[in-house]
């Protein structure tokens, strides 16, 4: 099996000789990004956990921008910022649909014991490291506090 690195190493060479110039892009962004991270001091190489975490914050970084585009009343920017997402996206693993994140989230609740909003950084604590890739970071948060609510 192949390395996440290697994968898109090898998904950037496709992309260029199709003359994808979106992929092309995204990829190389993702290369520029990991490489980044590498070189910082006390960094070393990384695994596939560690890309995939550049890559989730990529998307965060799109999802900000596309916010910022449509309330600026730009939508060619913000689907051009869409289709990045969704490349970047596909180097993640499936994301979790909105039940199974609410199953997690009351499973964690459970482990937990959380009894209120109070709790929340401790089920965050939890869960944050089981769903690396598989959901987002503000949807998960925002799962917590509805679940949270719920209890009181």
């Amino acid at each position: 099996m192949a390395t996440l690195k290697e994968r898109i190493d090898a998904d950037l060479k496709d992309a260029m000789r199709s003359k994808n110039e979106l992929r092309t892009t995204v990829i190389r962004a993702i290369k520029s990004a990991v490489k980044y991270k590498e070189v910082e001091p006390g960094a070393s190489a990384l695994d596939d956990a560690g890309v995939m975490s550049v890559i989730t914050g990529l998307i965060k970084k799109g999802r900000d921008s596309a916010d910022q585009f449509k309330a600026a009343n730009r939508p060619e920017l913000a689907e051009k910022e869409e289709a990045e997402i969704a490349v970047l996206q596909s180097y993640l693993p499936q994301q979790l649909t909105p039940d199974e994140l609410v199953a997690a989230v009351q499973a964690a609740i459970a482990e937990v014991g959380a009894k209120s909003a109070k709790d929340m950084g401790a089920v965050m604590k939890n869960l944050t490291p089981k769903l690396q890739g598989k959901a987002e970071g503000r949807a998960i948060s925002e799962a917590v506090k509805a679940q949270l609510a719920k209890l009181g």
